[in-house]
């Protein structure tokens, strides 16, 4: 039975309704990861490729104070170009619902809400984690947490590559949050297949996602699954090569004072520039990646 605080769109209530297959999408990337109208193009064309695999795609947010469950174009068109969308993780949730805001939701806020509406599986570009340098500023992302908490698998292409990723694979270790890769011996970085860290577990098809899926919650094992799904080959940014100017954009944020939950979007959008728009690139082509992928695992959990 549905939250009683949850909107859904009737296509995404009749689908789990019917126990078809639904894959959650979260709307930071478009408020906050691209530029308009480029996000909200990408936003469309993420969901049709949910559609065309057999899923059917829920893009989650909150407008006006109302947490959605599912999207029209107008709401997309909002998201990208309204100037006063927030950035909402689980802490900014009960501030953004009671004052009637709009608030594009992280992946942590995306999981919650997904969870709540029942929804499994849930599609995003890369996932928060322990910061470089976290040792001197405790800065880890919300993610990691929720992971622990929301019966929910996320299909990501690995950590941030701006992120400690070492530090982040052995926090999720600490909490439970079990970690596959999809087809890979190594754990991706983002804009890379590689990171010089081993795959912590490998699954080669969908269906043994959906098994692992199935096993962990009928074990009574609260709490969501990380399936790591590397960037196609011919659309990677080597990470030698990415390294020297997620280097160079540390630097700069430290240089200027960035910190908290602005740190993200501020080396995010300097890579960007860094990269004369080659990293915009890759991280379109492996959230359409991402996309495929999960509506395959979202098809197999609801055939189980």
């Amino acid at each position: 039975m549905s939250h009683p605080m949850l909107q859904m769109t009737e296509e995404v209530a009749t689908a789990l309704t019917e126990g078809a297959p639904v894959v959650a999408l979260e709307s930071t990337i478009i408020s906050h990861g691209m530029p308009y109208p480029r996000n909200v193009a990408m936003a469309r064309e993420v969901e049709e490729i949910v559609r065309a695999e057999g899923a059917v795609p829920a893009t989650i947010a909150v407008l006006d104070g109302q947490p959605r469950i599912g999207l029209d174009d107008d709401d997309l068109e909002l998201l990208g170009s309204h100037p006063d969308v927030l950035k909402v993780s689980i802490r900014d949730l009960p501030y953004v619902v009671s004052r009637e805001l709009h608030g594009a939701t992280t992946v942590a806020a995306t999981m919650r809400l997904a969870a709540l509406a029942g929804i499994r599986v849930f599609v995003t570009g890369g996932l928060g984690g322990v910061h470089r340098g976290a040792s001197a500023t405790f800065d880890e992302s919300a993610d990691l947490i929720e992971l622990a908490a929301s019966d929910v698998a996320v299909v990501s292409a690995g950590v941030k590559s701006i992120l400690d990723i070492g530090l982040t694979l052995e926090r999720l270790e600490t909490l439970g949050v079990p970690v596959v890769v999809h087809g890979s011996d190594e754990y991706p970085s983002f804009y890379s297949r590689s990171s010089g860290h081993p795959a912590p577990m490998r699954v080669d098809s969908p269906a043994q996602v959906a098994a692992m899926m199935r096993a962990k919650w009928e074990l009574g094992l609260a709490g969501g699954m990380v399936v790591a799904d590397p960037i196609p080959e011919a659309d990677e940014i080597p990470a030698a090569e990415i390294a020297e100017v997620i280097d160079r954009a540390l630097a700069e944020a430290n240089e200027r004072g960035v910190r908290g939950k602005e740190i993200t979007p501020f080396l995010l959008g300097r890579i960007v520039e860094l990269t004369d728009g080659a990293s915009l690139t890759a991280n379109i082509a492996l959230v359409r990646n991402n996309a495929r992928t999960g509506a395959a695992i979202a098809r197999a959990y609801a055939g189980l």
